[in-house]
């Protein structure tokens, strides 16, 4: 038998519980130990078997260590193992006889509040109810348990149910140690309900801050929670029901007055009567604000009524709920507020660490709010005034329709948009509509240079600075980004390629009746960086095609430093010399890019290694001029036929001249659209680089401990940091605070819009032309294809064949090395004119983006057809 630890203490009063004890008495035993101190909420009493008495029983239970060891090694996906090592754990610690003094420890506590009396046991892990993670239902609840005997029974079993199959998976897929987790179990007196629910604070499906749920059914809780009968729902906004939803409850949950609980059928007249009355209603929501008043976010809460009284018997934080952007002024600013994605603009849905959101702040051409670790635009001015929010919303629909229609359902919310006039007719238009410019391919060519000339600069005044110093430069090579960004003649050249292909589609389709027939003309343009970087690719590969010991040694690479092992083989100077190349014009390019911190191809050039080796396997020499040839010569073939079908026209000599115009317009200015993305990345290389030189300088001198530590600090802080040169444990626990956040944001989905109210909108598509089952989402790049889809995550982790269909999240520019090997692009984010759909355009791939789920909803291998031209998806099998 264990010893007890010294000064353990096995037993605490709910009364003397606060939240700074979560490692004694786990989340919900804190919870619970809070609750019951806030004025006006009725907690049942009770008291919280510590952690303490948990890890003494470990300590008995044979072989526990080698078994947790298995068990941290175990594959989460192993089902099979899992299910039988944690069975055998938890019915080792269920058959540990509980030591005599930590029983009575226990029975004494029961006397105090009465050991006659009935109570609910349940599990409170270390692990569980915390802000980012929510772990509901994971652990055991035992309700109506009478006796010493029975209660110490169902203690040893609430300590065996943090090895539930579920709770232990949950903790590996979670990167969650199961030696860092104890548990602490709530013993707590029973009370005996009319009725009893959940109430959600915030709306848990829209994740509006501002309409609390409440979900009501006869007896006890467990009912709802085991799902036996659907609730009565109640929504209530501003202390007053504005929904209700009374269902017809058949079965209601009851105690036994021996112990234990058993269903019953609820008397068929009182099936369809409202659990609660809306005054009641009311009452138990104005009690959850004011639970959630001293928590500090949206919570999930348990109540039963007795006696026309509300006790609360759980409170967890709502974990699923995105969180609202941070403006500036949270106090003075009290309006509603609509904010757009940047994500979803930029093909980057993952959450940003802590620099990279303040970099691209800095950098961006308009304020961005951060929320949940993406970046977010404030759109409420743009949309409070008629001109402004047409403009906005045309813009918005070419770049994401979805992202037009959740703002439309934002507008129809009645009042929630301020409506402002528009300006007086004597202003400047909104926006001011740039002068049109000539089409001359020299423009492309200057521009190019003066981003050229402006990067070299930067990277040749960046070298002498370090320290505070580094910081200042920064600031004003900041300046120097955002003035190349605004360059009034870059704004027109992309806008006249834009535009350029909204015209050709437009009026072809009104003359000739062809739809997306600019995909075609575009193929191939020249002075695309980014349709460049994937054929580029393919020339590396023509170089390593030739040299089998290089194909060989690339196929077993996974060191980073890989590049320093080829000239030791037979022709691997030339393929090094030749990856070198490539990654000295792009390897400042990864997935990802626009958040700084993300490994570069530069720095982690293994990233490119299956790409390479997927383009020697799939193509032969000289692919890629002939790709770019084959897709000039369609481009010129569509311009002919075009041409000449609208010659044969009424006043078709004039539509054909003015066709022809456009045709070159296009061409001149549409691959230019990629290069701004291409100086921005390129420029941030440059930052990085330095601010990495700057991070070992504070790891050299003890100031943190990992140079990536840096990652968790916004530019300012980094700047503060360097400017001190000192470590301090608030610095520590900051860089540990954001780096629990940074992981629990990968378990939130960012919305394309959401409300000051929290409230989060996808939108939606409103069509009905298509097949049944479909998948819909936003045609792109025209043409219809069968094959294989290869549902890929990571682009390091590619492993494609001819014909294969591509589906994934999103593609930013990091991507297109991969569109030369694939037959069409299916995406989850994106709209015309984004990246992913203007290479699919170039290389002539059929491709339908926006598409909902569609890296859930398809599987890896299953045959789809994509609609490019019409904008959806087939599962063929």
């Amino acid at each position: 038998m264990g010893e007890a630890p010294v000064n353990a203490q096995y037993v605490l009063d709910l009364q003397e519980v606060d939240e700074t004890q979560v490692a004694v008495v786990g989340g919900k035993g804190a919870h619970l130990g809070v609750l019951s101190r806030i004025e006006g909420i009725g907690v049942p009493g009770g008291f919280c078997v510590t952690t303490d008495a948990f890890r003494r029983i470990m300590a008995d239970v044979p072989s526990m260590g080698d078994r947790l060891d298995q068990l941290s090694r175990t594959n989460p996906d192993d089902r099979e193992t899992i299910r039988t090592l944690s069975a055998q754990m938890r019915r080792m610690i269920e058959e540990t006889a509980i030591p005599g003094d930590l029983a009575a420890a226990i029975t004494r506590a029961l006397a105090r509040l009465g050991d006659q009396a009935a109570y609910a046991v349940r599990s409170s892990a270390t692990a569980e109810d915390l802000p980012t993670a929510s772990f509901a239902g994971q652990q055991d609840t035992y309700l109506n348990v009478v006796g010493a005997t029975a209660i110490l029974r169902h203690i040893s079993r609430c300590w065996a149910s943090l090895f539930t199959e579920r709770a232990v998976t949950y903790r590996r897929r979670n990167g969650i140690d199961h030696r860092t987790v104890h548990m602490a179990v709530v013993v707590q007196q029973m009370v005996f309900p009319h009725a009893a629910g959940i109430l959600f604070t915030a709306d848990p499906v829209t994740g509006n801050r501002k309409v609390a749920t409440v979900d009501a059914g006869f007896g006890l809780g467990e009912a709802l929670v085991c799902g036996l009968v659907n609730p009565d729902v109640f929504k209530v906004r501003d202390g007053e029901v504005v929904a209700r939803t009374i269902a017809a409850k058949q079965r209601a949950v009851h105690a036994l007055p021996t112990g234990g609980t058993r269903e019953a059928a609820i008397d068929s007249r009182r099936q369809k009567q409202p659990t609660l009355t809306d005054a009641q209603v009311v009452r138990l929501v104005e009690l959850g604000r004011r639970i959630e008043a001293h928590f500090g976010r949206p919570q999930d809460i348990e109540w039963c009524l007795v006696d026309d009284d509300f006790r609360i018997v759980q409170s967890r934080p709502i974990t699923t709920l995105f969180p609202t952007p941070e403006t500036g002024d949270q106090v003075n600013d009290q309006g509603n507020h609509v904010y757009v994605s940047v994500g979803h603009q930029q093909m980057m849905t993952d959450p940003m660490k802590p620099l990279g959101l303040s970099m691209w702040q800095l950098t961006a051409m308009v304020p961005m709010h951060e929320a949940g670790g993406r970046l977010f635009v404030d759109v409420t001015r743009r949309l409070a005034s008629p001109a402004s929010r047409a403009v906005l919303l045309d813009l918005m629909e070419k770049g994401d329709p979805l992202v037009r229609d959740a703002l439309e359902t934002v507008l129809d919310h009645d009042g929630f948009v301020p409506s402002l006039p528009d300006p007086s007719p004597g202003g400047p238009p909104a926006g001011g509509a740039p002068a049109p410019i000539e089409t001359d391919p020299a423009i492309v060519t200057e521009l190019i240079e003066r981003s050229q000339e402006s990067i070299a600069a930067l990277e040749r005044d960046i070298r002498t600075k370090t320290g505070p110093a580094l910081f200042d430069f920064l600031l004003e090579a900041i300046e120097e980004h955002k003035r190349v960004l605004s360059d009034p003649l870059s704004f027109q050249a992309i806008m006249a390629g834009m535009e350029a292909t909204w015209w050709l589609n437009d009026k072809l389709q009104e003359w000739l009746g062809e739809r997306n027939a600019a995909d075609t003309l575009t193929l191939s343009a020249p002075d695309n960086v980014t349709s460049q970087m994937g054929l580029a690719l393919l020339d590396v590969a023509d170089v390593i095609r030739r040299r089998p010991e290089v194909v060989a040694f690339l196929q077993g690479v996974e060191d980073e430093d890989f590049l320093d092992e080829l000239p030791k083989l037979l022709g691997g100077t030339e393929a090094r010399d030749a990856i070198e190349a490539y990654l000295d014009r792009y390897g400042m390019r990864c997935v990802g890019e626009i958040d700084i911190t993300r490994p570069r191809w530069r720095e982690r050039p293994t990233t490119l290694v299956p790409v390479i080796l997927d383009n020697v396997r799939i193509f032969e020499q000289g692919a890629a001029q002939r790709r770019f040839e084959e897709g000039r010569q369609k481009a010129l073939k569509k311009e002919r036929d075009v041409l000449a079908r609208l010659r044969a026209l009424p006043d078709g000599d004039r539509k054909a001249d003015e066709t022809k115009r456009m045709i070159d317009r296009v061409r001149t200015f549409i691959g230019y659209r990629e290069y701004p993305k291409y100086g921005i990345i390129s420029r941030y290389f440059v930052y990085k680089r330095a601010l990495l030189a700057e991070a070992e300088r504070l790891v050299q001198a003890g100031v943190i401990p990992e140079r990536e530590d840096v990652f968790y600090l916004t530019f300012q802080e980094l700047h503060d940091v360097v400017r001190s040169n000192r470590s301090n444990q608030v610095l520590d626990q900051l860089i540990q605070q954001r780096k629990d956040a940074f992981r629990s944001y990968h378990a939130l989905t960012p919305p394309r819009v959401l409300t000051s109210d929290g409230e989060a909108l996808t939108g939606a598509y409103r069509r009905d032309d298509v097949p049944d089952g479909a998948l819909i989402g936003v045609p792109v790049s025209a043409g219809t294809v069968e094959g294989r889809a290869r549902v890929i995550l990571d682009m390091a982790k590619a492993d494609l064949q001819a014909g294969d269909i591509l589906v994934t999240a999103h593609t930013d520019p990091s991507w297109s090395p991969l569109f030369v090997g694939i037959a069409g692009l299916v995406t989850e984010v994106g709209g015309l004119m984004t990246h992913g759909a203007v290479i699919a355009r170039e290389y002539g791939l059929p491709a339908v983006v926006g598409v909902e789920r569609a890296t859930r909803l398809i599987r890896d291998g299953q045959q789809i057809r994509v609609h490019g031209t019409d904008g959806y998806v087939e599962i063929l099998s």
